[in-house]
Formats: structure tokens, C-alpha cells, sequence
């Protein structure tokens, strides 16, 4: 594989416990691209000693930011990473091995699997967890969805190999994260035009629980599959009270 024909994108935003353990796994790749949007940490400094190019920016949200940085890397042939993931080695030896045999008008989807809780996540919803994040963006890019952003691409096809995610550092990250993430996504539903709907409101919080935890086998990844199927719920209770409060 000529390296030199990929570059890996990272975007970041205070990740000092995070980004070593990221590039120290794209190592591998010629071109290391941070984009760092106001970090007060060490995340730039430890970026930049571990030979990363660095660019800081403002942020525009998800699929609006990784777009800009991907525009900003030197290659075509893009490998999106986030700042608690990590590229399994058997996922680098995969992408070596096939590399010459990609085609640039694919999206190559990478299964992801997660740590929470002292233990690797399987179950509940989040395993696999496609991510589409190895593509040419001559023929692919990220789309302008502020929150839940994506690859946009005509063809798909999957990897076998895992993109490591150290999710939340404890449940306390995981709340915090919850109130972030549904406050964001009540907005994006308020923007599009969604009614709040007390019948939604009342029912949708003890489906999601009963899809996570029963339906999609959380149960089998014991504590955390609980913890993981009851917090879904939560976030879902948030995202529909957050649009009520909204359109008072």
C-alpha cells in the first residue's frame, strides 16, 4: 500500500485523553490531519508532537466541520477517525491488504465496536454499528447534518474488521453526553418542523428501552446493558420534553 494515498482526519475539541491513543493507531498513514476547534488542553500540543498536521477552526457542528477538514487533507482517499476511536490492527492490516483493490467510488462502512462499563459492547444496538469512514471524496463526502452526520455515498460496501470506540469514560460522561446530544437533536426536530406529540412523549422512551434491551439482546452484556438500554430511554424522554419546552 502507498500510504502517501491516504490521509487519516481527525476532528477534535479538547481530547488530551483521548488523541494518543488515536494517531498513535494511524501511525501507518502518510498524512495525519487534526482540525481542532478551540481546544484549552493539551490537545493540540500532544497532536503536534506526535507529528499530526494541525488546523484550527471554528466548529460548524458535525457533518459541516469533518466536511471542511476533509476538504483540507492532501489525499483523496479519506480515513475519518474520531478522538476515542482507535484503528484495530486488524483493521490497518485489512485496509493494507485490499488497499489496492478499492474502488474510489465506494464508501467502505467499518464495523465499530465500543467499551463501556469495564467491558466490549455487543449487544443493545451497538454492535456493529456501521460507520462508513474509508472513502475517496471525489466521489464521497460527509453531509451538513449538524448532529448524526454521515457519509453521503452511491455505493457502500463493508469492512470485517473493528474500529475501536472508547464511548464515555464513566456514567456520569454518559449523562452528560445524553443532555448534549438530545438538547441537539430536539433542535434539528424543532428546525424540521416536528410537533410534539404527547403520545410520542409517553410511549417512545419504554420502546426504545424495550428494543434495547430486550429485543436487540442488551440483557446479554449484563450491567452495562442495562445502564446502556435505560440511558437510550432517558435520551429519548429529553429529546421530547426539550421540543415541548421549545414550542411553548
Amino acid at each position: 500500500m502507498n500510504t502517501h494515498q491516504l490521509s487519516a482526519v481527525v476532528i477534535v475539541k479538547n481530547e488530551e485523553q483521548n488523541i494518543e491513543r488515536c494517531l498513535r493507531s494511524l501511525d501507518w498513514v502518510q498524512e495525519i490531519l487534526v482540525y481542532d476547534s478551540g481546544s484549552v488542553d493539551q490537545t493540540v500540543a500532544i497532536a503536534k508532537k506526535m507529528g499530526a498536521k494541525v488546523i484550527e477552526g471554528e466548529w460548524l457542528g458535525f457533518g459541516p466541520t469533518k466536511h471542511k477538514a476533509t476538504a483540507l487533507a492532501q489525499s483523496d482517499w479519506i480515513l475519518s477517525v474520531d478522538a476515542d476511536e482507535e484503528v484495530s490492527v486488524e483493521l490497518k492490516n485489512e485496509i493494507q491488504q485490499k488497499w489496492a483493490h478499492l474502488n474510489p467510488e465506494v464508501g467502505y462502512r467499518i464495523p465499530r465496536l465500543s467499551f463501556f462499563l469495564g467491558r466490549w459492547i455487543r449487544y443493545g444496538g451497538w454492535y456493529p454499528d456501521y460507520q462508513l469512514r474509508l472513502f475517496n471524496k471525489k466521489y464521497s463526502q460527509w453531509n451538513q447534518a449538524t448532529i448524526h452526520e454521515k457519509v453521503e455515498s452511491k455505493h457502500q460496501e463493508n469492512m470485517s474488521n473493528v474500529l475501536k470506540h472508547y464511548v464515555f469514560k464513566n456514567i456520569q460522561h454518559q449523562v452528560e453526553t445524553n443532555n448534549r446530544y438530545s438538547g441537539l437533536q430536539a433542535q434539528q426536530m424543532n428546525r424540521s418542523g416536528k410537533k410534539f406529540s404527547y403520545f410520542h412523549f409517553l410511549t417512545k422512551p419504554s420502546v426504545k428501552f424495550i428494543e434495547c434491551y430486550f429485543w436487540k439482546l442488551g440483557f446479554l452484556d449484563g450491567w452495562a446493558g442495562y445502564v446502556i438500554a435505560r440511558s437510550a430511554a432517558y435520551s429519548v424522554f429529553l429529546k421530547w420534553a426539550q421540543l415541548k419546552e421549545m414550542q411553548k
